[in-house]
């Protein structure tokens, strides 16, 4: 199974083959779904480990319907991967809890801002792990990204809710290098494995990893789980994860990883539509501002970007 998706000689700027275009769409198409995720949070009210542990365990559930298979369990026993999977469980786990400890410490603008540094941290480790130089496009698309994130953030960054406290910059910046390695190492599989064999295997691992902390909040503060929490666990294991990460690895195998790191940012452009549908929640200006930046950062990329020259090792 390595090397499942060989290289053709790739295409220059501004064309793309139609297996890089599917996999923008199916990356750019993930991350738009993933922007229900604080919506659906807000639905609930059970502690953040605890909603994060009915995510991946429910997923997991879903997976094991279709891919819990000798020929998975084959797959998951190849030369190198074990350690790959559980290192990219732990790292997913981790950035996790690091970006929920952010967003308490210092406030959702803060920590927000913070975490969505991580594709820059995925341009700057990415020729080290996978021995390719950054695409030119990368550049020019991350700063325009990160400009309009920081307009859609604007009011609560200069805002009374901004506060940086050390643990919570510590937190936030542990979460974007974390993620950026969790991404590195999540497309380093694409090599290796399809697409439902990587996302069953991360939901598992996520659920071990997180289910120690969620049964310590759940107890430590007497909550009960109630029937909003356990819809949004359902809508965030189904839809947010099972059938979203099968999308989004599907698409990161097709496409180079910074590009895929880029196009996460279409997440927080998404998010205030749920919000708007969801919890009522209009979109301000600084809102519609930033999130057309970030329209033109995925247009760079998709237009001017280059595919890959060489599997990652």
């Amino acid at each position: 199974m390595s090397d499942r998706r060989p290289q053709a000689s790739p295409p220059g700027p501004g064309t793309a083959s139609p297996a890089r275009l599917s996999g923008y769409l199916l990356v750019a198409g993930a991350f738009v779904v993933f922007g229900a995720i604080g919506a659906l949070v807000n639905y609930a009210t059970a502690p953040e480990s605890v909603l994060l542990g009915l995510r991946f365990g429910i997923a997991a559930l879903a997976l094991s319907a279709v891919y819990a298979r000798p020929r998975t369990v084959a797959a998951w026993r190849q030369p190198g991967v074990p350690g790959r999977l559980l290192l990219m469980g732990a790292l997913d786990a981790a950035s996790q809890l690091c970006f929920f400890i952010a967003l308490r410490e210092t406030g959702v603008a803060v920590g927000m801002f913070l975490f969505y540094s991580g594709p820059m941290f995925v341009a700057l480790l990415a020729p080290r792990f996978s021995r390719q130089t950054t695409d030119r496009a990368v550049w020019p698309s991350l700063t325009l990204a990160l400009v309009g994130l920081a307009t859609i953030l604007a009011p609560g960054l200069i805002g009374e809710g901004a506060h940086l406290s050390p643990l919570g910059v510590a937190a936030g910046v542990a979460s974007a290098v974390l993620w950026a390695l969790f991404m590195l190492v999540m497309k380093s599989l694409t090599r290796h494995l399809e697409s439902g064999p990587i996302v069953l295997a991360e939901c598992i691992l996520d659920t071990a990893f997180l289910l120690p902390l969620a049964l310590w909040q759940t107890l430590g503060t007497g909550h009960t789980i109630t029937a909003h929490d356990l819809l949004s666990g359902v809508l965030l294991g189904v839809v947010c994860t099972a059938v979203t990460y099968l999308m989004f690895v599907e698409g990161l195998g097709r496409i180079r990883v910074q590009h895929a790191s880029i196009l996460g940012y279409l997440e927080p452009v998404s998010a205030p539509v749920y919000a708007l549908v969801l919890l009522g929640e209009r979109p301000t200006a600084w809102t519609l501002a930033g999130g057309a930046l970030i329209l033109g950062a995925g247009a760079i990329i998709a237009v001017w970007g280059t595919a890959e020259t060489e599997p990652a090792p």
